[in-house]
């Protein structure tokens, strides 16, 4: 089967899942300029023909540093935020207007042959976004730099409605007629919250939180964001990650960041169960839970390329439909990824461990661990005091649980009778 077709099928449900969501996505100015800007154009047309709502909020910052340092201009900064003075702002203006008229032609390209061909785009751009002054902090005035007052919310879902790409620039206004130069992080993430997104996106030159041992961070909770934070400091992935934190707290449901670099990093975070970048969302993205009678499908899916290798005992549908409750599972974007059940042994204060299995592209992670840690719970809630398993191929990693070889005799009688000495599996107990 060609790659495209497999990977056309498993995407299809997020397809469906994106269709007439609002996305906002905050591309900065470096991202701009790098060399693999065309193609994550080429993606943003995708998802927007798709049927994605799109708002684009682009950045600035290397643009107003190459102005001003043409114009001999000295850039000034206080914790992080450029201090825009009158000079500056020329610059700033000067940079957000080549670039918008820059990133509104690119969307506009019809090449043959192309990502791009037959789209027929409309971009809509304006005064959308309402500013105030920051003013002076700590006795710094910052005279032109301002914050989010408000963004145009019926503005922007009426563009919206008509199959616009919006395109937020970091430049916002005031009632007054003033124009003051914004972060597009804070922007990106106002807008999110008040048009209620669905996602905000944060291109990043990383692939996404990087941790202290330089691994890349999947998943994270908006609680679990300050400890990274602090060692970060207020260096850019700092910032995209407390943007990403600010938006779940203000009522988006999954901030995701990307990296501008790799080439389809963004589909490729949308449109694939794990993903290529870092979530930040409200809710658990992996979940283990009790097993329900919809999830018989799911597993038999799991356990059926295990059963034919008999690593585990044949169940048929039937089976598993009437044992449901047994069974504890890992749930992933919707998908059954690992599960395993408990019995209670009758006439004893036994149970046994079956049906333990995870698919084999979740392996690396401690699935196994959350269920047996699941299982012995709800074991001691029922008042066991031994968990019998028995296994023909994964003795060691129950001996490294904690669990000790056992034999027939030791299983209480209603189990022992049924021991399929044909199988001739090894028999484990741990005391509870």
């Amino acid at each position: 089967m060609p790659e495209y077709v497999n990977w056309l099928r498993h995407a299809s449900p997020y397809i469906n899942a994106h269709r007439d969501c609002t996305f906002v996505v905050m591309l900065p100015g470096d991202g701009v300029e790098h060399p693999n800007f065309g193609n994550i154009v080429h993606d943003l047309v995708l998802l927007h023909s798709l049927g994605v709502r799109l708002v684009l909020v682009h950045g600035s910052r290397p643009q107003i540093e190459t102005r001003l340092a043409a114009r001999g201009l000295i850039p000034h900064y206080h914790h992080g935020m450029r201090i825009t003075d009158a000079a500056t702002l020329e610059c700033v203006i000067d940079a957000v207007g080549q670039l918008r008229i820059a990133i509104e032609a690119r969307l506009s390209m019809d090449m043959a042959a192309s990502p791009m061909q037959g789209s027929r785009l409309r971009v809509a751009s304006g005064n959308l976004v309402t500013a105030r002054p920051i003013g002076v902090l700590e006795g710094v005035d910052y005279h032109h730099t301002g914050e989010v007052r408000r963004v145009d919310r019926k503005g922007i879902n009426r563009l919206l409605d008509e199959r616009s790409i919006v395109l937020l620039s970091p430049l916002g206004y005031s009632p007054t007629g003033e124009i003051f130069n914004l972060a597009c992080e804070d922007v990106a993430t106002r807008a999110a919250i008040d048009l209620g997104a669905d996602k905000l996106l944060l291109f990043g030159a990383d692939t996404g939180l990087i941790d202290a041992d330089g691994r890349l961070v999947r998943e994270l909770r908006p609680q679990q964001v300050p400890a990274h934070l602090a060692r970060l400091g207020s260096n850019y992935q700092g910032e995209l990650l407390d943007a990403a934190a600010e938006a779940c707290r203000g009522g988006v449901a999954r901030s995701h960041i990307v990296s501008y670099v790799e080439d389809g990093a963004l589909l490729t975070e949308l449109f694939t169960r794990d993903g290529g970048g870092t979530l930040v969302a409200q809710e658990q993205f992996e979940l283990v839970r009790e097993a329900a009678i919809e999830d018989v499908g799911g597993l038999l899916d799991l356990i059926s390329p295990l059963e034919e290798q008999g690593i585990l005992v044949r169940r048929s549908r039937e089976v598993l439909e009437r044992e449901i409750e047994q069974f504890s599972v890992v749930e992933r974007e919707g998908m059954i990824i690992a599960c395993a059940a408990l019995y209670q042994i009758a006439d004893s204060d036994a149970g046994e461990l079956a049906c333990l299995a995870v698919s084999p592209e979740y392996r690396h992670g401690r699935r196994g661990d959350e269920l047996l840690e699941r299982i012995e719970s709800r074991a001691r809630a029922q008042g066991l005091k031994t968990l019998f398993v028995l296994t023909t191929r994964t003795a060691h990693w129950f001996r490294e649980r904690g669990f000790v070889p056992s034999s027939v005799e030791r299983l209480p009688s209603a189990r022992a009778s049924l021991y399929n000495y044909q199988r001739n599996s090894k028999i484990f107990e741990k005391a509870l």
